[in-house]
C-alpha cells in the first residue's frame, strides 16, 4: 500500500472529524474524532457486509497501518515531550514522592490486581489462558493514558498542585508499564517456547531488565535533553530552535531503540529537563511564546490524529459476542483495581501529605486509557489471546475516552469549588 494513500486516508478522514466535531458536535476534540471515528468505522462495517468494493479498500488502507508502529516509533515521544514541556517542573520536583510512588507501586498494584481478576475471569468462561497472558493484559490496560489525561487537564482548569499530580504520575506510568510489558512479554514468549531476547527471565534478571529500560531511558532523556539545551542556548533563531528540539525527540526514539532503554521516559525526561531549563533562564530561547506555541500546535495535531486512527482501527479487530461480553465485565474490574491502587499508595503517602477526596476521586476517574493500551495489545504474542485481548482493550478504552473523558470535567469543577488548592 503506498505512504501516500495512507496519508491522504488519515489527514483527510482526521480533517472532516475534526470540522464535524468543532461546528456541531462542539466535544472536546480527542473525544469527538474518536466518536466519529467509531462511526465511520460502522458505517465501512455495513458497507462490507454489503460488498461494497470502496468499503474493501478502505479496510485494506487501514490494516495497512501498522498502528503501533505508528505509535511507538511515531507519535508518541513528541506527545509526551510536549507534554513534559508544559509540566512546572519546580512543583512537579515538590511532589516528586507521590508522583513515584503512584508510577511504580500504584501501576505495579493495578497490574496484579487486573491479572488475577481476568485469569479468574477468564476461568469461569472456560478459557484456558496463561496467568502470565493475564498479567500482560494487566501491563497494557493499567497505565493512564498521558496524551488523554493531559488534554483533559488543560481543559478542566484543576488546582495547579492537583494538575501536577496526576500529569506527573500519567507522564511517568506510562514509561514504567510499557517496561513492565516488555518483561512479562518476554516470560510470555519463554514460556510459549518463543526465543528471549534480554536478561534471563529470573527475579535478578527481571529487576536487571527494568533497571536497564526504566533508568537508562532517563538518563538518555536527560543527556539528549542537556545535549539540546546548550544547542538552544548558544542560537537565537527560532526554526533552529524547533530544529534542535525535533532532533532531540527523535534521538530519544531511535537511541532509546538502538540501546533497548525506554523511549518514553527518555522523551519525558528531555522535556522537563528543557523546559524546566527555559524556566529558569528564559533568555535562552528567542521567543518562548513561540516556541510554546509551535509544541502546543504539534501536540494537538498529532493527538487528533492519534484518536481517529485509534478509533478507524477497529476494522482490523475481530469481535465476537464472548469477547465484547468479557470487554464490558472489564470495564469495572479495570476501574475497582484503578481505584484500590490509588488508595492503598495514599494510605502510605498520608501519614505526611493530605490528599482530599477529590484529588483521589480526580486520579481514579481521570485515569484515562487510551492508544497506548491498544499499541500494546497489538504487539501481545500471536495467538488467540491477542485477539480476545485486543477486544476487551478496545471496549475498555472506548468507554474510559467517551464515558470518563466526557463526565470527568464536572468533578474536576467540583475539585475547583471545593478551593482546597494547598492540599495535593
Amino acid at each position: 500500500m503506498q505512504i501516500l494513500d495512507l496519508a491522504t486516508l488519515l489527514v483527510c478522514v482526521t480533517a472532516a472529524l475534526a470540522f464535524v466535531n468543532a461546528r456541531y458536535w462542539k466535544l472536546p476534540a480527542s473525544i469527538g474524532v474518536t466518536v466519529g471515528g467509531l462511526g465511520v468505522s460502522l458505517i465501512i462495517f455495513a458497507f462490507v457486509s454489503l460488498d461494497v468494493p470502496f468499503a474493501r479498500e478502505a479496510v485494506a488502507l487501514v490494516r495497512g497501518i501498522e498502528f503501533s508502529d505508528f505509535v511507538f516509533q511515531g507519535v508518541l515521544s513528541f506527545l509526551l515531550f510536549a507534554g513534559a514541556l508544559g509540566v512546572n517542573s519546580q512543583a512537579l520536583w515538590g511532589l516528586r514522592g507521590p508522583v513515584l510512588t503512584f508510577a511504580l507501586l500504584s501501576t505495579a498494584i493495578s497490574i496484579a490486581l487486573v491479572g488475577g481478576a481476568t485469569y479468574a475471569l477468564l476461568g469461569l468462561f472456560g478459557l484456558d489462558v496463561p496467568l502470565v497472558y493475564c498479567l500482560l493484559f494487566g501491563a497494557l490496560i493499567s497505565p493512564t493514558d498521558p496524551v488523554a489525561v493531559l488534554g483533559m487537564l488543560k481543559q478542566a482548569g484543576v488546582p495547579k498542585r492537583i494538575e501536577t499530580l496526576v500529569a506527573g504520575e500519567s507522564l511517568f506510568n506510562d514509561g514504567v508499564g510499557v517496561v513492565a510489558f516488555a518483561v512479562l512479554a518476554g516470560i510470555a514468549a519463554a514460556g510459549g517456547g518463543g526465543e528471549l531476547h534480554g536478561p534471563a527471565m529470573s527475579a535478578g534478571g527481571v529487576a536487571l531488565f527494568f533497571a536497564q529500560e526504566a533508568l537508562g531511558g532517563l538518563a538518555l532523556g536527560l543527556f539528549l535533553g542537556w545535549l539540546g539545551w546548550l544547542a538552544l542556548r548558544s542560537v537565537s533563531d527560532f526554526v533552529v530552535e524547533v530544529l534542535v528540539t525535533l532532533s532531540v525527540v527523535l534521538a530519544c526514539t531511535a537511541v532509546a531503540a538502538n540501546l533497548h532503554v525506554s523511549a518514553p521516559l527518555a522523551a519525558v525526561a528531555a522535556g522537563l529537563l528543557i523546559g524546566s531549563l527555559a524556566d529558569r533562564r528564559p533568555a535562552g530561547l528567542s521567543s518562548r511564546e513561540r516556541f510554546e506555541g509551535f509544541w502546543h500546535l504539534a501536540d494537538e495535531l498529532l493527538n487528533i490524529f492519534l484518536f481517529a486512527l485509534l478509533a478507524l482501527e477497529v476494522v482490523v479487530v475481530r469481535f465476537s459476542g464472548q469477547s465484547l461480553l468479557l470487554g464490558l465485565i472489564a470495564i469495572p474490574l479495570v476501574l475497582l483495581s484503578r481505584t484500590i491502587s490509588v488508595q492503598l499508595p495514599v494510605m502510605v503517602l498520608g501519614r505526611r501529605r493530605d490528599f482530599n477526596p477529590y484529588t483521589r476521586r480526580l486520579m481514579i476517574w481521570g485515569g484515562l486509557r487510551g492508544a497506548i493500551s491498544v499499541a500494546l495489545a497489538f504487539t501481545v504474542p500471536a495467538g488467540p489471546e491477542r485477539d480476545l485481548f485486543l477486544v476487551m482493550t478496545y471496549v475498555v478504552v472506548v468507554f474510559s475516552i467517551i464515558v470518563q473523558g466526557l463526565t470527568v470535567g464536572r468533578l474536576a469543577a467540583r475539585a475547583v469549588d471545593s478551593n482546597q488548592d494547598g492540599a495535593a
